[in-house]
Formats: structure tokens, sequence, C-alpha cells
């Protein structure tokens, strides 16, 4: 039996496969269950599940500290094309926020998911339809408009 979020997951991500980006956000703070909901997911359609924080920290590794801004977008983009199936899910974006990759997260993933439903942990809330990422006055505070991406709050998940 899938969770309440899990569902609601699984409804949006046929939703999103009509729409120009077929990004899904599981919005919620740390311990709210979207890690488990996208493991359920993941067990319930055959979708990968990517640790974005581990795979993509391996494969910076490798690169100098100037060259890993502009790695990040296609490295990310391979990590997802690696990925077999029509939807592919991410958890523990965090690594895309940190301030010496100058990186925009939103735009990041939205343009990944114009090639497939990427789905998505955003750990974070929605506030006057606005997606916030960190706390007010953090280095990596982001706020960013909700526009053309489907949303799953994960508050009232267990």
């Amino acid at each position: 039996m899938m969770s309440r979020l899990s569902e609601e997951l699984n409804e949006q991500i046929g939703h999103a496969e009509s729409l120009y980006h077929r990004l899904v956000l599981v919005v919620g703070m740390e311990g709210t269950g979207k890690t488990t909901a996208l493991r359920e997911i993941s067990a319930y359609i055959g979708a990968p599940l990517v640790n974005v924080g581990l795979e993509l920290s391996h494969r910076l590794l490798e690169l100098t500290e100037g060259q890993r801004p502009m790695q990040v977008p296609p490295l990310l983009k391979r990590m997802v094309t690696e990925s077999a199936g029509k939807v592919v899910l991410l958890d523990n974006i965090e690594i895309l926020f940190d301030t010496a990759l100058h990186q925009e997260p939103l735009r990041l993933l939205k343009g990944l998911s114009r090639s497939r439903t990427v789905v998505a942990a955003w750990n974070g809330w929605i506030q006057n339809d606005r997606l916030h990422y960190a706390v007010p006055g953090h280095s990596e505070y982001r706020r960013c408009p909700v526009d053309g991406v489907l949303v799953a709050t994960a508050e009232d998940a267990g």
C-alpha cells in the first residue's frame, strides 16, 4: 500500500506527461517523507531513483574547482540520460544549491524535464506561489516562482 504522498506523486507523474516541462517537485522540509515516497514510487512504477548528491559529487571529484560549475549541467544531464525509462526520480539534490557551483537548481531541473518526466525532492516549502529552499539569510537560500511545475507537498507525509 502506498502513502498519500506516493499516490499524489503517481497522479502528478501522469499529469506531467502532457506538459512542456515534465517536472514534479516533492516539496517538504527534512523528515516529511520525501525519500520514502520516492522509494515507493520507484518500486511501484519501476523508475530509477538517483541520489544526486552522491552521484554528482563523485563525478565532480576529478574536476578542478574552476571546471565544476560549467560541468554540472552536462554531468547532471548524463546522469538522467543513463537512467533507463520515461521517468527518473532525483533525491538529495542539495548539492545543486552549493554556492561554489553557481547553479540555478530549478532551471537545471526544468531543462532535464524536457526529454522525460523528472520527479525531484525539494527540501523547503511553498509560500505565496514561490518555492523556498533554505532559510532567508542562509548562503544557499533560494526563492523562485512555482510556474510551470507540478508539486506534491510532503508536509503531511509520515
